[in-house]
């Protein structure tokens, strides 16, 4: 990367292994002051995550976001809905693709780029049984050649 400075603070992996990831976008979000304290502590989980568009605006839902320790009683609910930064085009590009069936928004990382906080969005579509066995298989056959290779 040129000279941009990425720090990742979390990664959804259950949504590389449920999901084909077709495209992918950056965008920032919305946070409170005491949620960028607990981000900076590593306090975010993404399992379960996903984004919906409402009324022309993409929304980061189900992101959980630990209180902060020393927020007393200004803290943030840990689970409230974010809303994600997009360029309008990007957005229509994904109301468009969204409306295709089996098609949804997850997040794939949280992560700081220059001091500021971005989210990797993901346009996904659901596996099969089938097709998680088949990678799994694929992986569990790479380590064992890779396995052989080494005591050669």
């Amino acid at each position: 990367m040129n000279k941009e400075n990425l720090k990742i603070v979390s990664t959804n992996r259950k949504a590389y292994h449920d999901y084909f990831i077709i495209e992918t976008y950056e965008a920032g979000i919305s946070l409170l002051g005491t949620e960028v304290k607990s981000i900076r502590a590593g306090r975010v989980n993404l399992k379960d995550s996903y984004a919906s568009i409402k009324n022309g605006e993409v929304f980061l839902e189900n992101m959980h976001i630990s209180p902060y320790q020393q927020a007393n009683r200004f803290n943030h609910d840990p689970l409230r809905v974010r809303k994600l930064l997009l360029h309008k085009n990007q957005i229509r590009k994904l109301i468009g693709k969204v409306e295709q069936r089996g098609m949804t928004l997850v997040p794939l990382k949280v992560y700081f780029k220059n001091s500021k906080i971005k989210v990797e969005l993901a346009l996904v579509k659901g596996k099969k049984q089938y097709d998680k066995r088949r990678e799994i298989a694929k992986k569990d056959f790479e380590r064992e050649k890779k396995r052989e290779w080494k005591y050669r």
